[in-house]
């Protein structure tokens, strides 16, 4: 039997099967199938062998589109948590920001409360955020072998993470808004703080260049150079800053320092105008004083003619004035050198208080020896015509009479009662009168005791009536 020719092997035919018999080919077009068969199958084998280089070197293996999807939602909740966590650390950053503003201003109840629920929602936002962590940590989603149901409970967990987290966000932003008023106020004393630092410092040198000042026109000004050294301990702890003694304490003190330096300062801006008023009133003083000497003197005179015209009663109390008014001036006198003394020394404050001293002693006097003048003349005056007192007071308790009548046909008897007494009263000093030597003076107090009473009953009646008129 004779064999015939071995057909070329395809890839597409089973090792050992052979074709039919055919034909024998010409060798050239035999070489030419050869070729293109080869041409045909490299593409294949290119193709075959492309996903094996590329899974090469423990990259991640192509898997199917469930467990894919799955990975993709898991990783998509991961970001969803990782954001929540990341608004909420913010939140919390700055609402702590905000708790230590009012911390360091307010020391109320309500700030103390504000501070203890901040620390409980504190605890809240740890455990939350813990939970998260352990969700993210738990679940590695960039494995190779991630298996879909792996990557469900991925999803799920950190999905109730992020709902977790997203609750206390919104506990934590109904707590902001609630410290609203708390840090608007603790704000608003920050705001003030910078400015009131300043200020103090600012009178502070103000104090010390009027003080400078007045010291070169030669005027020492020791008590404002000391009440203004006194003021250096609270200029350190202003410059020590709010951070280590309290805002309010510092508000507190930089307002009380400027307040006492502008005081310092205005005192040394007024201190020679001080010292020439000092002057001045040394001077007129000293002047008055001589006066009352000279008038003084004349007490004696005025005395006498008293005590030649008129009873016991009407002079008795003045016999004492010529001597009381000599001493008094001798003490306003040596008030008033010890107050040149005080201002020779620019001791202004005690030249001050010196010189109301003396002002005090010569005003004393002056209305003693006033007072004998005066009597005097009023004894004068009514001895030589008494009616005109007695018609003044009767004018007086009549006119009180007709109020008391007004609007009424009997009058209230807290009323009539003191006017009718008045009445009785005046009608006993004029009845004083009759006999060779009448007490003027006891006419004369009677009639002005008198007249107050009738004033009192007066005033009384125009407060009820003006108390009624309001209701």
């Amino acid at each position: 039997m004779t064999a015939t020719p071995q057909q070329p092997y395809s890839p597409s035919m089973p090792r050992g099967r052979r074709r039919p018999r055919a034909a024998p080919r010409r060798g050239p077009r035999s070489t030419a199938a050869r070729d293109t068969l080869t041409l045909v199958a490299l593409p294949l084998i290119a193709a075959l062998a492309l996903p094996a280089a590329f899974t090469g070197g423990g990259t991640r293996r192509w898997f199917g589109g469930r467990a894919e999807s799955q990975r993709a939602e898991a990783q998509a909740a991961k970001d969803a948590a990782a954001a929540a966590f990341y608004e909420l650390d913010t939140a919390q950053r700055d609402l702590r920001i905000s708790i230590e503003t009012i911390a360091a201003v307010d020391d109320s109840p309500a700030a103390r409360r504000a501070a203890a629920d901040f620390q409980a929602l504190g605890l809240r936002i740890d455990e939350a955020s813990h939970r998260y962590i352990q969700a993210v940590d738990a679940h590695d989603l960039d494995r190779d072998d991630l298996e879909a149901s792996a990557a469900a409970r991925a999803r799920t967990e950190l999905t109730t993470a992020k709902d977790e987290l997203d609750r206390v966000k919104k506990d934590l932003d109904r707590f902001t808004e609630g410290l609203g008023p708390l840090l608007g106020k603790a704000e608003t004393q920050l705001a003030r703080l910078a400015p009131a630092v300043e200020r103090a410092r600012q009178s502070l040198l103000a104090a010390t260049t009027a003080l400078d000042t007045v010291r070169d026109a030669g005027l020492r000004a020791d008590d404002l150079a000391a009440r203004l050294a006194a003021l250096a301990p609270e200029l350190t702890r202003l410059n020590q800053g709010a951070g280590q003694h309290g805002v309010p304490q510092t508000l507190e003190r930089a307002e009380r320092v400027a307040r006492e330096a502008g005081t310092i300062r205005a005192e040394a801006e007024r201190l020679p105008e001080r010292a020439a008023e000092i002057d001045h009133r040394l001077v007129s003083l000293r002047t008055r004083a001589e006066a009352l000497t000279t008038r003084s003197e004349q007490v004696e005179a005025i005395l006498s003619e008293l005590r030649r015209r008129f009873t016991l009663a009407c002079w008795q109390d003045l016999q004492h004035v010529p001597e009381q008014a000599d001493e008094t001036v001798r003490q306003a006198e040596a008030k008033l050198r010890e107050a040149r003394a005080a201002r020779d020394a620019q001791r202004w404050a005690d030249a001050t208080a010196l010189l109301s001293t003396a002002r005090a002693l010569l005003n004393s006097t002056d209305e003693a020896v006033s007072a004998a003048g005066d009597r005097l003349r009023r004894l004068n005056a009514v001895q030589k015509d008494p009616q005109a007192e007695i018609d003044r007071t009767r004018f007086a308790i009549r006119d009180a009479q007709r109020l008391a009548m007004a609007g009424r046909n009997t009058p209230d008897p807290r009323h009539a009662r003191p006017l009718d007494d008045s009445v009785a009263r005046l009608d006993r000093a004029v009845a004083g009168l009759e006999g060779r030597h009448p007490d003027y003076w006891h006419f004369l107090t009677e009639t002005e005791a008198v007249r107050r009473t009738v004033a009192r009953v007066v005033t009384l009646i125009r407060e009820e009536r003006g108390a009624g008129a309001g209701h």
